[in-house]
């Protein structure tokens, strides 16, 4: 009986869980991009070390806009899907415009690391003191697919959104079929 009673609270907490999604999808894109926004701010010493080691014209800059487009991006996406409300499309433009910004930035600073590891004169040696160089551009494109992922989940969010609507979450509660039988009390 007790496994039985723990299987059903198993069972509720995902119906809620699944309850909560339908009342706000909006969720899902969200959380995306609160794992990307983790992976690279968690990893920032790793950028932080490889923009110092190379010295490259605008690699803290493309550093410093991943960071606050990433910050900027919050506030976008918890304003383009207000509860109850069509969506806020110049919130979800902008959203892309900063995703865009993004990954321009990821490309460049992956670029310039490229640049000057394998330039003819005076290259940058990565061993095992500079190790964390080629760290940080495989984090950065890491960092890269998950932000596509996210503005994939934020385009398909109408997609998905209805599906997620069409999942029976119903409580399905039992009787005995004769409603005659029940005394009401006074």
């Amino acid at each position: 009986m007790n496994a039985e009673k723990k299987s059903g609270g198993v069972h509720e907490f995902f119906r809620k869980k699944i309850v909560a999604l339908k009342r706000n999808p909006s969720i899902i894109p969200l959380v995306l991009l609160a794992v990307s926004f983790l992976v690279y701010s968690l990893n920032l010493t790793l950028v932080s070390n490889t923009t110092a080691k190379i010295q490259s014209r605008g690699m803290g800059l493309c550093e410093f806009c991943m960071m606050l487009m990433n910050l900027l991006a919050f506030v976008c996406l918890m304003n383009s899907f207000p509860r109850r409300k069509k969506p806020n499309i110049p919130m979800i433009a902008l959203l892309f415009v900063m995703f865009a910004v993004i990954l321009y930035a990821n490309v460049f600073y992956c670029n310039a690391v490229t640049a000057a590891i394998t330039r003819e004169t005076n290259p940058i040696p990565v061993n095992e003191s500079t190790a964390y160089i080629t760290k940080s551009v495989r984090m950065l494109k890491i960092y890269r697919v998950l932000l596509v992922i996210t503005a994939a989940a934020v385009a398909t969010l109408p997609i998905y959104g209805k599906l997620i609507r069409k999942i029976n979450t119903s409580v399905h509660v039992e009787d005995n079929g004769d409603m005659e039988k029940i005394e009401i009390l006074d």
